[in-house]
Parts: structure tokens; C-alpha cells; sequence
């Protein structure tokens, strides 16, 4: 599996407003998520299946919480992780944090920004994002090193 070409991001320029895509309409902001695992390493592949849901938070930022079953080859059961995303610049993009503040990486669906990458001593984490439409975008996180060799496909839908 190799990571795949960023697709166009169609619609989302300088004036997309990436928290209110994220929220939605109803301001509900939930969305399914089903995601492949392969450890490139070791030739072993595992899924995620689950639900994010993003909140707004005080700081005009959004509150990410993912929740859902991992099927590893030597584990399966929950699974979860939360992030803040706090406004850029513009409002195309937010800068992704860990839930203890550290800075993790930017997300942005245009062709200048969809590309990122994060350090994670001794190993690099880079991701692509794509908006596939008004209610669907996938993220693809390539980690390399020492340590990992993982490729991460992750692909979102809006739950109405």
C-alpha cells in the first residue's frame, strides 16, 4: 500500500470555513470513521472502526474526540484518542493539538496546506488530507523511521 496522491480539494480555498465544515449544519459535528491499519514492517494489517465527534470550545477552536473498536492481529477492543483544534490564520485550516497542548500538525483541505508533517523522535509522521464532498474527507498518515513503518487510511463521513 502506497500513500495516495492528494486529490484535488475542489472546493475548499481561502474562504472555506474548515470548523464550520467540521461542525456541519446542525452544528453537531459527528461523523463515522472507518479506518485501515497496515504495519509495513511486519506485513500486518488491523481496522478501526468508530465515531469522532467534534465540540466547540471557548476559544473559538473545536473539542476532537474519537471512540471506536481497533482489530489488531494481537488486540482487539475500544480504542480513543482526543485532540484540540485551534484556529490558523485563516480560516481554512486549524492547528491540531494534543489533548495535553502539545502541537501536533495542521489540517487543511486546500492544495497548498492538505500536506503536513510531524516529528516524532526517531520516527516521521506525514498526512495528506482530502475533502471528498459536503459530508466526507479522508486523512492518510505515512510513518517512517527507525521505529514504524505505518500506513494509517483513515476516511470520514458525516452522521446526520
Amino acid at each position: 500500500m502506497n500513500l495516495p496522491e492528494p486529490q484535488a480539494a475542489g472546493q475548499a480555498g481561502p474562504d472555506f470555513d474548515l470548523r464550520a465544515y467540521l461542525l456541519g449544519p446542525s452544528q453537531a459535528g459527528h461523523w463515522a470513521v472507518e479506518r485501515q491499519l497496515l504495519d509495513r514492517a511486519a506485513g500486518t494489517h488491523g481496522t478501526f472502526s468508530g465515531v469522532v465527534h467534534f465540540s466547540p470550545t471557548d476559544d473559538g477552536g473545536l473539542a476532537f474526540r474519537e471512540e471506536g473498536t481497533m482489530r489488531w492481529p494481537t488486540f482487539t477492543g475500544p480504542a480513543s484518542r482526543e485532540y484540540l483544534l485551534k484556529p490558523a490564520e485563516h480560516p481554512d485550516a486549524m492547528d491540531v493539538f494534543f489533548a495535553d497542548g502539545r502541537p501536533f500538525h495542521r489540517m487543511s483541505f486546500t492544495p497548498e496546506a492538505n500536506l503536513d508533517n510531524h516529528w516524532c523522535d526517531p520516527d516521521t509522521y506525514r498526512v495528506a488530507y482530502a475533502l471528498e464532498g459536503p459530508d466526507a474527507f479522508s486523512y492518510t498518515w505515512d510513518v517512517s523511521g527507525p521505529r514504524k513503518d505505518l500506513l494509517l487510511a483513515s476516511a470520514l463521513r458525516r452522521v446526520v
